[in-house]
């Protein structure tokens, strides 16, 4: 007799690597202050760290669309989580040993942005492969893990600091590194299915060729641009709505839109059996859009601090929604496929914030140029979602 393979060990390895990326993603900002009392590094410098990380994310989602079927999921997977935890646990060597501190702080985010990229990459596909009923719930529920990690990293790091100071923030860097590496042993555990059977996938050649691809692509693209441009400008909404220190600014305004993000997340999980994920996707859109303009527009701070907010709300079944669309549309996608949503997905949250970052300037400092601009984005979701109902409505009929 056969031994029934746990599925459910699977979904919590994916579960923890979500929090894992978070803990990647979120933990060395608030660092940053500590970086260059500590080293002397130039706030140019500093600058330089979050550029670094996104920029490696981007070339590892790239790789993997050739190479992560060949390597094999299992390998993969794994990986992501040695390189998250040796990225992690270095962060708080490296800087002592090289005669550069900031070097030695650079090579470790390469490191755990490679982990991060690969999570990325494989944890959706992974969940996806796996006998579930209610794939698009499941998949809104395992991207909710990012957001309660994003969460518990910033309000973890802010009480220990609080506690034992922020001197000692290289013994909390290694317990945030326990996480990846009590993971690796799960994934090296768990059950993990191939997506697509091998020889059956369409390959990097065939998507390309595919025009219902290239819509994914486009929703992608608006979806992380969305999400990622109000994730970065919220504190700043924060300190001048509740006239308070940048520190907790920092800390409350991202603490913020996480919490209502994932509460999004947990909602559509639990109730996506009664809904129409493109039709919740298109009024979510419509609300993103909505959110940005009265967090742009508004001339009470407090309702500017209410359209980051519900922001989160808005923006949170985007990303895995437009997942789950693009399996069913592509089902014979494959590791490729996620590969270059998630390519397309970093892509928006890297462009979309910088452009906000240069039209503010350009505005003479003020954000809500910037933030009024980034309106385009969910404006072009909508339209793609309109375009892809209208798609299937029609061959529906035929």
């Amino acid at each position: 007799m056969t031994k029934q393979k746990n599925y459910k060990k699977t979904l919590i390895s994916c579960y923890l690597g979500y929090v894992t990326q978070a803990i990647t993603a979120n933990y060395s900002p608030l660092l940053f202050l500590t970086f260059i009392s500590s080293y002397g590094i130039t706030l140019e410098k500093i600058a330089l760290i979050p550029m670094v990380f996104y920029l490696t994310q981007l070339l590892v989602d790239l790789a993997a669309t050739k190479y992560a079927d060949r390597i094999g999921y299992r390998a993969c997977v794994v990986a992501s989580q040695v390189f998250s935890a040796a990225g992690l646990a270095l962060m708080a060597i490296l800087p002592e040993m090289l005669p550069v501190p900031f070097v030695g702080i650079l090579i470790s985010v390469v490191l755990y942005a490679m982990g991060s990229g690969l999570i990325e990459v494989l944890v959706s596909p992974i969940v996806e492969a796996c006998p579930f009923e209610n794939k698009d719930g499941m998949m809104s529920l395992l991207h909710s893990f990012y957001c309660w990690g994003a969460m518990g990293v910033i309000l973890g790091s802010t009480l220990f600091f609080a506690v034992f100071g922020v001197e000692n923030w290289k013994i909390l860097t290694f317990v945030w590194a326990l996480v990846p590496l009590y993971n690796t042993f799960n994934f090296i555990n768990c059950p993990i299915e191939r997506l697509v059977e091998e020889g059956k996938s369409l390959g990097v050649g065939g998507l390309l060729k595919t025009p219902i691809f290239w819509l994914m692509i486009i929703l992608m693209v608006c979806a992380g641009a969305s999400e990622a441009t109000m994730t970065q400008w919220t504190s700043a909404f924060t300190e001048s709505a509740l006239g308070v220190s940048k520190t907790i600014g920092d800390l409350a305004g991202p603490c913020l839109f996480a919490m209502f993000m994932g509460i999004a997340r947990m909602l559509y999980g639990k109730f996506s059996e009664k809904l129409d994920l493109s039709r919740v996707m298109l009024i979510c859109g419509v609300v993103c859009a909505g959110c940005y303009l009265l967090a742009s527009l508004s001339a009470l701070p407090l309702l500017g601090l209410a359209g980051c907010a519900l922001c989160g709300l808005a923006v949170g079944i985007m990303w895995p929604g437009t997942i789950s669309i693009s399996s069913k549309n592509c089902p014979r996608g494959g590791t490729a496929m996620f590969a270059f949503l998630a390519l397309a997905g970093d892509l928006g949250a890297t462009v979309s914030p910088t452009m906000v970052g240069t039209l503010s300037e350009m505005a003479g400092g003020n954000l809500k140029t910037g933030l009024f601009a980034a309106t385009a984005f969910p404006v072009m979701l909508v339209v793609g979602l309109i375009v892809l109902i209208s798609v299937n409505r029609k061959m529906n009929r035929g």
